[in-house]
């Protein structure tokens, strides 16, 4: 059951000491439960899925081998909703690097290149607004007219406002983007 511990910790960057932090003990008390040298018990397992906002299944169930398809993105500039009625729909291999967080999408569209479409985007880290870091990424973007998108993200013009550019195509230009996610891989569908 440690072995989770371990994950989250890693999925959210976070040293030994914050991890005991987060979880209210000692760092010596939190290197016993992840290395699993101490019981995790129903106690610990609350605590963790407190401190790392996850469910108390995902504290201890072994899911190193899949992560959930939670829908699709689009990899265009058409207009279609993805965040309504997604999913999670399937399972799909997990990358090597993923987390109890990561899940995959699947691409639909050609600005990424024909190759792509069909294959699954894989990301974990949400944040509800555009950081530094993201800027001249590939990202998963969630647009406020409900568009989920997988592009480049570029500044805009406007104060919190993207430019969002795919390998072929028109760019989405003046974008107002909800959230976004940096892509871990990709892989074959």
């Amino acid at each position: 059951m440690a072995n989770n511990l371990r994950m989250l910790r890693d999925g959210r960057g976070w040293t030994q000491g914050e991890a005991a932090a987060a979880l209210g003990t000692t760092r010596n008390q939190y290197v016993k439960l992840e290395g699993g040298s101490r019981r995790l018990s129903d106690k610990w397992i609350k605590l963790a899925s407190d401190a790392y906002g996850v469910d108390p299944g995902d504290v201890v169930t072994d899911r190193s081998g899949t992560v959930p398809v939670a829908g699709y993105v689009g990899a265009g500039t058409e207009m279609h909703f993805y965040s309504e009625c997604q999913g999670p729909f399937d399972e799909a291999p997990a990358p090597e690097d993923a987390t109890p967080q990561t899940i995959a999408a699947e691409i639909r569209g050609q600005s990424l290149g024909p190759l792509f479409n069909g294959w699954r985007v894989y990301f974990d880290d949400r944040r509800e607004a555009v950081t530094d870091d993201l800027i001249g990424r590939l990202c998963v973007v969630g647009l406020a007219d409900g568009r989920v998108l997988v592009k480049q993200v570029l500044r805009g013009k406007a104060e919190g406002r993207f430019e969002l550019h795919g390998q072929f195509g028109e760019p989405v230009l003046d974008a107002d983007v909800a959230w976004a996610a940096r892509v871990k891989s990709m892989m074959p569908g």
